[in-house]
């Protein structure tokens, strides 16, 4: 597995004690060169104006380019130097993608700042431009591999990648998060619009859902409908605030669950696409949480043994089985899978 960072997202700071801040990044990194030789990390280039004009609208992403310093919203802040950092990030989840394609290798884009939040015409929740829809539109209209899977497992919905892509039959987007919680968006009957109609997959979670939960997610609804679906790539919006020890929600995801959730994304990918499994970072607060699980995944890929602190599991029981159960109802409309 290749990993695509660059330095320079260290220097994003929304502010003092904001939980979106450069040690995560920093903690991965540390983690990753004690066990991965230098040659596993990629220095990105920023995206161009075209590249992400193709999913955000321009009057909008000019509006980015020429704001002056001050909030988004409660809890995003634009600096000087946002704008160029996140032309960098949306590059990051591109040098992964093409990365991937020529050399036959996984890909992690350490993406910073973050993007699912971010829309067509809108910014927001920690992120300016959404990192994955830029590369999945990439795959999609410039390399021909349509459909393209986006899976989010992430604690909060991806709103902004929803709203990219709802309307369109070449993405199939996947959603996992915590219900009634930021954005208060992913509800299970919101399943895509016109020609997207069915392309949309959200499977909002109960507090405290965890392992089991997960587990039968995959095995009940998201596997079936990625067998349905046939895509041609896939690309992983990978938030980590889906696990127990972090600060920011209430879902109960262990590391060992993490590392086995990303690994079964990749063999899919592996072993029905063709294609490796592209990967960005999304959220995901507690720094311990952050980096034993992205090492713990590129171990796990090439079979080693991820050694674990955080393994305590919270969700023996299945605590979200009735949501499983409901957003598969709906989808058996769209993808003829057992409900």
């Amino acid at each position: 597995m290749k990993f695509v960072y660059h330095p320079r997202c260290l220097e994003h700071v929304q502010w003092e004690g904001h939980p979106e801040r450069p040690e995560r990044v920093e903690a991965i990194v540390k983690r990753l060169r004690a066990q991965e030789p230098a040659s596993a990390f990629v220095e990105p280039r920023p995206a161009t104006k075209r590249e992400i004009v193709r999913v955000h609208d321009e009057f909008f992403v000019e509006k980015m380019r020429n704001r002056k310093e001050g909030p988004l919203d409660a809890d995003t802040f634009f600096h000087k130097g946002t704008y160029a950092l996140a032309l960098l990030s949306a590059g990051a989840a591109l040098t992964a993608t093409r990365h991937a394609l020529q050399h036959n290798e996984e890909a992690f884009a350490l993406t910073r700042p973050p993007g699912h939040h971010a829309g067509i015409n809108f910014a927001g929740g920690f992120c300016y431009f959404n990192n994955v829809a830029v590369a999945a539109d990439f795959l999609s209209r410039e390399e021909g591999l349509s459909p393209v899977a986006i899976l989010d497992f992430d604690v909060h919905h991806g709103n902004g990648t929803q709203a990219i892509f709802e309307r369109r039959k070449d993405i199939v987007y996947v959603s996992t998060h915590q219900d009634g919680i930021f954005p208060m968006t992913g509800a299970a009957q919101e399943t895509g619009i016109g020609e997207g109609a069915g392309r949309v997959v959200n499977v909002p979670l109960p507090e405290g859902s965890g392992d089991a939960t997960f587990d039968m997610a995959w095995d009940k609804l998201i596997l079936p409908v990625l067998e349905a679906a046939r895509p041609k790539a896939v690309l992983v919006s990978l938030g980590f605030d889906a696990h127990y020890a972090d600060p920011i929600a209430g879902l109960s995801l262990s590391s060992p669950a993490y590392i086995h959730l990303a690994v079964k994304a990749a063999l899919f990918a592996r072993e029905h696409v063709k294609r490796p499994a592209v990967f960005a970072l999304e959220g995901g607060y507690d720094l311990a949480a952050l980096s034993e699980c992205v090492g713990g995944i590129s171990l796990a890929l090439r079979d080693e043994k991820a050694p674990t602190a955080l393994n305590d599991v919270r969700d023996s029981g299945g605590v979200g089985a009735k949501a499983v159960q409901r957003a598969a109802k709906i989808q058996s409309a769209h993808w003829g899978i057992e409900a």
